[in-house]
């Protein structure tokens, strides 16, 4: 592998390690070619994502045009242009080496896009296309990379993980996102639960969330629980050095929802974070774990979904 490109994929290593460190550990399980491909695409969806959230001081249409460029950079990358960029060329072997649907690449930044101008979402199906692209697709861009005995039976598990971690995070973050404008809980779920956005933002600045608030985190949990349920099947159709790897990332990101329940729901309290020592302990018991063994799905009760 020439200099350019490992420097590429360490850059993305770095920005994985730095920010994503649920994920990271649970990576740190998967066979070490694998590892670096795993970086790359979150280093790919990392740093659209911090053009669109860490460069807030400046006007919208300048954040688009950053982001436009930067989109075009990758696109013409895919057809053979030489890219300038500190972390595009790992992504561009990556994508060459599984040969992964560029349309995913492509409803990602799409949905990276929205997040410039949209700041709610009335229902919960409207929510759920922008989780299309900014959630469903990474489940299937990774899917090649950890293999399946079945790829066309685990792409569907593997959107509908994709669904439930991004909703986890909607919802331990409520407080961060109502930060930069926005809010990913469905306007007809506030209306349902009687809450308001100023209510949400009184919260913020009280650091504490009323029983209507509570309620409606709960209802949310509910919904993420039942895409853990339709996820549980497609880990154990992984190739069997890929399943320690998401048995973990699973345990985790549902331990989230697990330490939310456990604060009451209350999401303003403080961010729910899974402590390192049980951090731990899943990913050791994930390398234990016999392969094939079924995953258990997140939460003292699993209901359908709330729609």
């Amino acid at each position: 592998m020439d200099t350019d490109l490992t420097v590429a994929y360490d850059r993305c290593r770095e920005l994985h390690r730095r920010h994503g460190r649920t994920y990271y550990l649970a990576t740190r399980l998967l066979p070490a070619w694998k590892r670096r491909h795993v970086h790359a695409l979150y280093g790919f969806t990392r740093f659209a994502d911090e053009i669109v959230d860490r460069t807030e001081e400046l006007p919208t249409a300048e954040r688009a045009a950053r982001l436009d460029d930067w989109a075009g950079q990758f696109m013409a990358g895919l057809h053979g242009a030489p890219v300038d960029d500190p972390l595009l060329p790992a992504v561009l072997h990556t994508i060459a080496v599984f040969d992964l649907d560029r349309d995913d690449f492509a409803s990602f930044l799409k949905s990276m896009a929205m997040d410039l101008t949209v700041t709610a979402y009335p229902t919960y199906d409207h929510l759920l296309d922008y989780m299309e692209g900014s959630a469903a697709v990474i489940g299937t861009m990774m899917l090649p990379i950890l293999g399946s005995s079945d790829p066309a039976a685990a792409r569907e598990p593997a959107r509908q993980l994709g669904f439930a971690f991004q909703l986890t995070n909607f919802i331990r973050d409520v407080a961060e996102d109502l930060d930069r404008g926005r809010t990913y809980l469905p306007d007809e779920d506030l209306a349902k639960f009687g809450v308001t956005r100023d209510e949400l933002a009184m919260a913020r600045v009280r650091r504490r969330g009323t029983s209507r608030i509570r309620e409606l985190i709960e209802y949310e949990v509910t919904r993420a629980q039942a895409h853990y349920a339709a996820a549980a099947p497609g880990i154990t159709m992984l190739a069997p050095a890929s399943q320690a790897c998401m048995r973990t990332a699973y345990a985790l990101y549902g331990g989230i929802l697990d330490e939310v329940a456990a604060q009451n729901y209350d999401v303003f309290v403080r961010r729910a974070l899974v402590p390192q020592r049980r951090r731990m302990t899943v990913a050791a018991r994930a390398l234990l774990t016999s392969t094939g063994t079924p995953v258990t799905i997140p939460g003292p009760t699993v209901h359908p979904a709330a729609r």
